[in-house]
Formats: C-alpha cells, structure tokens, sequence
C-alpha cells in the first residue's frame, strides 16, 4: 500500500486553504460573541482583535518553522512528536481531531441555519456528503472549490465595508474604547474576547496539516502562512471597523447576524440576502478546510498506531487518506444531524490554543536564534493566557477532554508494553 501522499499544491493554492478555513470561521461567527466579551466600547474590540492577530502572528512563524523542518500530514501531532516526545504530539493530535470535529459540526450547522432555517440539519448534512465527495477527488480539486468560495466571501465582505463606511449612519466615535475598562471585569473581558476571535484566525493551521501534499514545503509553507494570516487580519479589521461604525458595539454583541444588521443600519437592506449567501459560503469554505484538515492528522495518527491503522489508507488514484475523510465525513454527518455545536466556539479555541502552544514550546527546541525563541516564548504564554480567560465552561470542557486523551495514551502504553505498533 502507498502511504505516500502527492504533492500538488503551491503557494497561492496553500494560502486560499487557509484562508478559505480563516474567512469563513471569523466574520460571521466569533465577531459578536467576541463584543460581548469586550464590552460596549469598540476600541476595545479592535484591541482584543490585535491581541488575537499577535498571538496568531507567533504561532504562524512557530508553525511555519516546523512545517519546513518536518514538511508531513499532520502538523502539530508531527512536530511535538519529533521535537517534545510521542505523548505531546499524541496530545496535540487529540486535541485537534476533537475539537475541530466540533467545529465542523458547528460550521455544517450554520450552512443549515443560513440556507434553510427550517431545515437546518438536513442542509448541514447534505453539506457535509458533499464536501467529503468533494475531498476525496483529490486536494487540488478541493484548492479550486476553495478559490471559488474565498473570491466570492471576500468580494460580499468589501461590499459591506464600501457600504458601512460610505454611509451616513457611519460615525467614528463608535470606534474609541477604555482599552478593558468595560465588560468583563476590563482585562478580563479584553483576554476573553481575543480567545474567542482567535478562533477565527486558527485557519492556517489547515496548511501545515497539508505539508506532504505542497509543493516545494520548505520554501512554500513559511511563505503561505503569513500571507494568508495577514491578509485576514486586513479583513478582519476593515469589516469590524464597519460594522462597529454603524452598529456600534453593544448592537453588534447582540447581534445575531452582524453584517446582515450593518448593512441595513447603513441603509442598505436589500443588501441582506446577499450577506446571507456570503455567510452560507464562507461557511462551506471554513468547513471544506476543516475536513482536509482533521482527516490529514487522523491519517498521521493512524500511521503511528493511535487510531486504527486502517485510517491511513491512500487512495491508490486520488492519493488522498480516502479511510480517514470517510470516517470524519460520517462523524461530522452525524453530529450534525442530531447535535446544536453553534455554541462550540470557546470548546473549539480551547483545544487550538492548547495545539498551538505544544508547537511554540516544540518550535523552542529548534534553535538558540534569538528571534526565534522570542517568538515561541510570547505564542506559548499567549496561548496559556488566553485559553484561562476563556469562558468557565468552555475551558472545563476543553481541559476535561484533553485529559480523556492522556488518560487514554497511557492506559494503551500500559496494555502494550510502550509498543505503539500493536495498537
């Protein structure tokens, strides 16, 4: 059996996986729950968003750095492995799979809602067997329904901002803040806020998963990940502007559809439908990633023994893990059919920031370089910090299935002797 996977993907098409999984997570998901947190100034909003794009920024060049050394499906599961240990890795893994699973659930789910509120769990599903057919065609074939999606998410998003600033309901006032003096005890609400919208930039994480299938990784990938880090933030930070200057912040936190509500606060209502769709298919393209993503690490897993060996199957023709996005495909499916995970967002940042501080404390290890430890160093602490001031229940949640793992690792060690080839 080939275990090899084929690689056909260059910088452009790594950076609109990436981005695809980033866009469609963020403006129409984290941006309300994240106002609430911060509280009813909108300078405080932004505030909470350079945080979160700080702690991404580090975590990128850690992962990016990793990525070129160890250029395998996999990511994170793969570099705490190789530079921390097998249980790192192994924890890293789990708590991607886990938590990502979640949110492809919670990505379905609003593919549903915006579609067909009726019939939302039949649309989720019927998203995700379609997305799964469409995977298993082969990752090129999933980049070019990624380059789609992406082109027509951005081009409703700089409709909005053109809309929203142009307007005369705009008013900058709406963008000053007590920089956490408000909401959640001040700092409190300010850290919160940034662990929920770093939710919405955990996307580039799709693209060192997909290392074994770049083209040339050692140079692509480091170039890829902060491409595509940085050209979310300059949307993210165009379309909260707008929306804060029309809506203002204690409108947009109980907003349930943000975007939909600033383009009718700028006088613009017919405009509605077309953010709905927008919405929809940024939420098919965060979902396309998320199942390129987990299904990658399953297949690393699988390679080492810590889920069936059977998950590491490539498609002979396709050369895609075609075991590994089948079975992810059905969880999702049937998660999505009996479940509400539109609530998962704290769930879901817990477990990335958790992943994303096992690869800062493995990119450490790399070098003495000064600039690079420098980096790790703030993206590890960031994480930590950040994953604590989550919401209680979200972060006993993401901590008690992180421990389910590692009590797991260890009662499989203890059955095999330490020999993971027999699992």
């Amino acid at each position: 059996m080939d275990n090899g996977l084929k690689r056909t993907l260059g910088v452009t098409d790594a950076v609109v996986v990436g981005l695809g999984a980033m866009v469609g997570a963020g403006i129409f998901a984290a941006l309300a729950p994240a106002a609430h947190a911060a509280g009813t100034a909108g300078g405080d909003l932004l505030a909470a968003l350079a945080g979160a794009a700080l702690v991404a920024y580090c975590n990128a060049h850690s992962s990016a750095r990793l990525a070129a050394r160890y250029p395998a499906s996999g990511g994170t599961y793969v570099y705490g492995r190789e530079r921390l240990g097998p249980f790192w890795g192994y924890l890293a893994g789990w708590g991607f799979v886990i938590g990502k699973t979640a949110s492809c659930a919670a990505m379905a789910l609003t593919v549903g809602a915006y579609v067909w509120p009726g019939q939302q769990h039949a649309v989720a599903v019927t998203a995700v067997v379609a997305l799964t057919a469409a995977n298993y065609g082969g990752v090129q074939k999933s980049a070019r329904i990624a380059r789609v999606i992406v082109a027509a998410v951005l081009a409703v998003l700089a409709g909005v901002v053109v809309v929203c600033l142009s307007s005369g309901a705009a008013d900058s006032g709406r963008l000053g803040g007590s920089w956490g003096g408000g909401g959640l005890s001040g700092a409190l609400g300010l850290l919160q806020a940034a662990g929920l919208l770093f939710f919405a930039f955990a996307g580039y994480a799709r693209i060192t998963t997909l290392g074994e299938e770049v083209r040339d990784p050692e140079r692509t990938i480091p170039r890829a990940v902060p491409l595509a880090l940085g050209i979310a933030l300059l949307v993210y930070a165009a379309v909260a502007v707008a929306a804060l200057s029309v809506l203002g912040a204690e409108a947009l936190a109980g907003s349930a559809a943000p975007l939909a509500d600033a383009v009718r606060a700028a006088g613009r209502p017919g405009l509605a439908p077309v953010v709905r769709a927008g919405a929809a298919l940024a939420a098919l393209g965060s979902l396309l990633a998320l199942v390129l993503g987990v299904s990658r690490t399953t297949l690393a897993m699988a390679r080492d023994g810590h889920l069936p060996r059977a998950l590491a199957a490539v498609h002979p023709r396709h050369q895609v893990p075609h075991h590994a996005e089948i079975a992810v495909g059905a969880v999702v499916a049937v998660l999505a059919a009996t479940t509400d995970l539109r609530g998962a967002i704290g769930f879901s940042s817990f477990g990335v920031l958790a992943y994303y501080a096992i690869a800062n404390a493995s990119a450490w290890t790399l070098d003495s370089a000064v600039k690079g430890r420098a980096v790790a160093a703030v993206g590890l602490s960031g994480c930590v910090v950040l994953a604590c001031a989550l919401p209680a229940a979200s972060a006993a949640a993401g901590a008690a299935v992180l421990a389910l793992g590692a009590l797991a690792y260890a009662v499989r060690g203890r059955l095999t002797g330490g020999d993971r080839s027999r699992l």
